[in-house]
């Protein structure tokens, strides 16, 4: 991977944990520069002591503000010159019923989840364009199947999805490829910071963090599929079993995902 990205600009978006900083680190011993945002400063320098390299520019930014976005992007271009490929990684996710929610959760969600990425892609198009680059939106299995106790994150993993295939097709004849990556079940932080239902941060898991998709296999296979630049990534077998069997068969599908998420320690769905 290393000569293909040795001279590229990579910008990536919610890099403080989890899978952006797994993409940062990945990038960086590709060859690439990097430059990377979150809202936590403090987890950034701890990323920019571990990787200890002029190659990597961080920059504090809430990719729910516009003007942030831009200033990040403008960031970028001024520290490296050009930008060969975006990651659009920001997300935050939910965990309650649409009934017991305040729609302010499910805004927080769009503007993070959606609207991050869309400002982003913007500021960065003209750049990317130039250098027949790549666009990247980390979505998730959320963002083909509804899931219950988490319409606001499905919501805005549709939308970005939607928006991603509309740009692609917008720019089947520019040089620049866009693409979606599904990572499913993977442990990181996104879980532990998902808002409940008054919009505050669950702080807390229901899954088995140590037996989900590693971040670092997540990027791995990331780095891949845009040298290979493909339309669409879709991570684990179960990740890809449910969005085949939402296709083919969504009733039963419903079925099989409510039960599903009614395991879960702590699930709000009832019988």
């Amino acid at each position: 991977m290393q000569s293909v990205f040795q001279h590229n600009s990579v910008v990536i978006t919610g890099a403080s944990s989890g899978i952006g900083r797994a993409l940062a680190i990945a990038f960086l011993q590709a060859g690439a520069s990097v430059s990377v945002c979150a809202r936590n400063r403090e987890a950034l320098e701890a990323l920019a002591a571990e990787a200890g390299s002029d190659a990597l520019h961080t920059f504090v930014a809430d990719v729910s503000r516009e003007e942030e976005c831009k200033a990040f992007i403008d960031s970028a271009l001024n520290r490296f010159g050009k930008i060969d490929v975006l990651v659009n990684n920001a997300g935050i996710s939910m965990r309650a019923l649409f009934k017991d929610t305040g729609p302010d959760v499910l805004k927080s969600l769009m503007d993070i989840n959606f609207w991050g990425a869309v400002y982003c892609t913007k500021f960065a198009l003209p750049s990317i364009t130039a250098n027949k680059g790549t666009i990247v939106g980390v979505s998730s299995i959320a963002g083909y199947r509804g899931l219950p106790g988490r319409t606001g994150y499905s919501a805005s993993k549709f939308a970005m999805q939607g928006f991603l295939e509309a740009l692609r097709t917008e720019n089947l004849h520019t040089g620049v490829n866009v693409m979606w990556v599904c990572p499913g079940f993977t442990a990181s932080n996104i879980r532990n910071t998902a808002l409940d239902k008054t919009g505050h941060s669950q702080k807390e898991t229901p899954l088995k963090e140590d037996q989900l998709m590693s971040p670092e296999d997540v990027a791995r296979h990331t780095l891949r599929a845009i040298i290979q630049r493909k339309r669409t990534l879709i991570l684990t077998t179960q990740g890809k079993l449910t969005v085949l069997l939402s296709r083919l068969f969504p009733a039963w599908a419903d079925r099989l995902v409510f039960n599903h998420f009614r395991k879960e320690p702590g699930s709000p769905l009832e019988a």
